[in-house]
């Protein structure tokens, strides 16, 4: 009888464990994966966009400012710099994607989410992004502007 309540026991007591190790492990996944997600920024894909025709003329851009479109699938921004020249450049930061923007009052680009910063050739100058913008080609066709990719 004895015997039999030990046997009993080392069954109960293996299952109780087996159920604290799997709960144990799901809270360990259910923590991890979020948080290893958060740290490894998925993989954009390419745009198949060779080029796109702004639906905004070069007067519309007025110096010291900066417009968001679309290249292809993905954001893009279009610069009119203090001296008046058209520049563009991907409008995903470097660092996790989000959508970077024109600041006039600080004259360069500068990304929110974590306060990284890009200069007026898209190098990243201040902040977590590890390397600069991709740049495109601009340029202007009479009252159209077209952004290509670089070659």
């Amino acid at each position: 009888m004895m015997e039999r309540g030990g046997r009993n026991e080392q069954t109960r007591r293996g299952f109780v464990n087996w159920i604290l190790g799997t709960g144990v492990g799901g809270l360990l996944l259910a923590v991890l994966y979020p948080v290893g997600r958060y740290l490894v920024p998925p993989a954009a894909g390419e745009s198949a966009a060779a080029s796109v025709t702004l639906d905004i003329t070069p007067a519309e851009v007025t110096p010291n400012s900066g417009h968001i479109f679309k290249f292809g699938s993905r954001p893009a921004i279009l610069i009119r710099t203090p001296s008046g020249e058209l520049r563009a450049f991907s409008a995903a930061c470097t660092h996790l994607g989000c959508i970077v923007q024109y600041r006039e009052d600080i004259g360069h680009i500068w990304c929110a989410c974590h306060n990284g910063h890009f200069d007026l050739n898209g190098r990243n100058i201040q902040g977590p992004p590890p390397r600069p913008l991709d740049s495109f080609v601009v340029n202007v066709r009479g009252d159209e502007i077209v952004v290509s990719k670089t070659s």
